[in-house]
């Protein structure tokens, strides 16, 4: 029977991303109909699942039946009309805190990668424009820092500093902005020798103008889909650092404590803990499946293959 529910729940999954798809393609303009036309079914899938996880981390306040820190029962409450996930160790209600984890873990975790790719893309883009000792002393910076375990050093930092909100975001945003400066560094390195750069050069133009107006526009596509790729990153490492007990804490609701928190449900054969990991696991997918999309669209394939 469970067998027959999650087939039940694809099915309807990829039947309502299918209606969006179509959707989008008609509300869109004119402009951007091309880009859309061969949307594959899983990127709008993805597409569906990011919105519905905004939709409730904005709406949280209104879609949680209780506030996200208050206890409300028993402990551990079975599933029921009142609760609907029933209730954790402390006796809070785990469908709002489940809702309430959208927010908090979500947007953390998009602030972090938000962060690291400001630092990091313009750090990377201006040491592969300037060259020399610039370039050769951030790159050998971020050799030694990518040396060390990201998830080993964030532990190491989150100890020495403590593990509050705005400490999380920026030591993970610290560990992760080195990935984003060799992406970036990578990708500017192969424009900044173009003609047109030479010539905006030529003209007088400074390095923040050739960034801001030569190298970003067309380093764009790729950095983009890294966007998505460094969010899962990060969001997988604030979700393992709470599991651990070093990332968002208590009373915050957070899916990897959740899960911490709640784990001896499962050998009672009790699911509840999983949903959280479950939530974890989706919104992953569903931003690879975006990402995959967007990669594909930036590499010409489709162009080259017509």
């Amino acid at each position: 029977m469970g067998w027959l529910y999650l087939a039940l729940g694809i099915t309807v999954a990829f039947g309502l991303a299918h209606l969006l798809r179509a959707a989008l393609f008609r509300l869109a303009p004119v402009r951007w109909r091309g880009g859309l036309r061969g949307m594959p079914l899983t990127a709008a899938f993805g597409l569906m699942v990011i919105a519905t996880y905004v939709v409730v981390a904005f709406a949280a306040p209104l879609l949680a039946p209780f506030p996200e820190r208050e206890v409300v029962g028993a402990q551990f409450q079975p599933w029921g009309a009142t609760h609907w996930l029933g209730t954790d160790r402390l006796g809070r209600d785990m469908a709002s805190r489940l809702i309430y984890g959208a927010r908090n873990t979500v947007g953390i975790a998009f602030a972090t990668t938000a962060l690291a790719f400001i630092v990091g893309s313009l750090l990377g883009l201006w040491a592969a424009l300037r060259g020399g000792w610039l370039d050769q002393g951030l790159s050998r910076l971020v050799d030694a820092l990518m040396a060390i375990p990201s998830l080993i050093f964030s532990l190491l930092l989150l100890t020495i500093f403590g593990t509050s909100v705005l400490t999380l975001i920026l030591v993970i945003a610290a560990v992760d902005a080195t990935r984003v400066y060799r992406i970036a560094r990578s990708v500017a390195q192969g424009i900044v020798v173009m003609d047109y750069i030479e010539a905006a050069r030529l003209r007088g133009e400074g390095s923040w103008y050739l960034i801001r107006r030569e190298i970003l526009p067309n380093a764009l596509a790729p950095l983009v889909a890294e966007f998505g790729l460094r969010f899962c990153f990060v969001f997988l490492t604030i979700s393992s650092l709470s599991f651990l007990g070093l990332g968002i804490q208590p009373p915050m609701a957070d899916w990897g404590s959740m899960v911490r928190e709640n784990a001896t449900l499962i050998t009672f054969g009790d699911i509840t803990p999983l949903l959280p990991a479950g939530a974890i696991a989706l919104l992953t997918v569903a931003v690879n499946f975006v990402v995959d999309w967007q990669l594909y669209r930036a590499s010409g394939l489709r162009e080259q293959a017509g």
